[in-house]
């Protein structure tokens, strides 16, 4: 019985994942947009790179926030090159995969971005560019690893995951709560106003020490690092957390940094077969629309660096 009970558990977040569709009925409200409608800074969301994040997918309700404070959003739909960068503003890459792990969640998860391309974004970024880089957990951490290694963050290739609720991820809570009261949510205008935030389930990094970090993980947690995504046994490899970020800004050149461990947080979806709400309509993740809209007008320079 323990053995099914076992092979019952490794299923069930899989068929759940599956169930996650976009919630294209989600209407932001902004009461004081920055910009008038469509008069705001070019903002590309990569759809270059498998990306499990796009436009017309899970980040519509994304897009619909910052549409809705006058950003101009497009897709970006080829490889990175310095002309193709040069009229952006902010780049976000969320959940982008290699080729390989598109269909197949198990190592190996080679990078999602060729060398050049890596140092394109490098260039880009110190000359001025601002870059929204968002990771989930494994296989998605790895295949965004090496980009973030390049700006001198340590991707954990894994599931960040609250011991205290369960062993696995998921097996008694579905989010993460980083609160101002907890010591967990740091002071920093990017969290002015803003006492708690709710994350779905994602992975764990280090940062340079110029880096500041807005959600950090307390000793509860560790990162599971399994071999195949949302595969658990006993003996899978597991490393304490505590001080550890999960969304973390940075300036880098002359440009700035949002690095950010988990990407439903800025979604809208529908779960299950009841279609719950998950992401930006959660009842734990009131405030998490106020703080993506802080970070995008921090990567927009409306705000002081650090």
């Amino acid at each position: 019985m323990k053995a099914i009970a076992f092979l019952v558990f490794l299923v069930i977040p899989i068929v759940l994942r599956a169930q996650q569709v976009p919630d294209f009925d989600y209407d932001p409200k902004i009461d004081h947009p920055v910009y008038a409608a469509g008069k705001g800074p070019l903002v590309f969301i990569d759809e270059a790179h498998h990306n499990f994040h796009t436009i017309a997918g899970r980040y519509n309700a994304f897009t619909k926030v910052l549409q809705r404070d006058g950003y101009v959003v497009k897709p970006n739909t080829q490889p990175f090159t310095k002309t193709g960068l040069q009229h952006v503003a902010i780049l976000v890459i969320a959940n982008a995969l290699n080729e390989r792990n598109v269909t197949d969640w198990a190592k190996p998860n080679p990078s999602a971005f060729a060398p050049d391309e890596i140092q394109v974004l490098n260039e880009w970024v110190k000359n001025g560019g601002s870059l929204f880089l968002i990771a989930d957990h494994m296989p998605i951490a790895g295949a965004n690893e090496d980009l973030a290694k390049s700006f001198g963050f340590t991707f954990y290739n894994g599931f960040a995951t609250d011991t205290t609720a369960g062993l696995f991820p998921g097996a008694k809570k579905e989010l993460d709560l980083f609160r101002k009261t907890a010591g967990t949510l740091a002071e920093h205008p990017i969290t002015k106003g803003i006492t708690s935030i709710a994350t779905f389930t994602g992975q764990a990094f280090t940062m340079p020490p110029k880096a500041v970090s807005l959600l950090t993980f307390d000793e509860k947690y560790q990162v599971l690092l399994p071999d195949t995504a949302w595969k658990f046994h006993q003996t899978t490899p597991r490393i304490p957390i505590k001080g550890f970020s999960q969304g973390a800004v940075s300036g880098y050149g002359k440009g700035r940094l949002a690095i950010f461990g988990e990407a439903a947080m800025f979604s809208s979806q529908l779960k299950g077969r009841d279609k719950m709400p998950f992401g930006l309509k959660s009842p734990d993740a009131g405030q998490n629309q106020a703080f993506l809209l802080n970070l995008i007008h921090w990567l927009d320079q409306r705000q002081p660096r650090l």
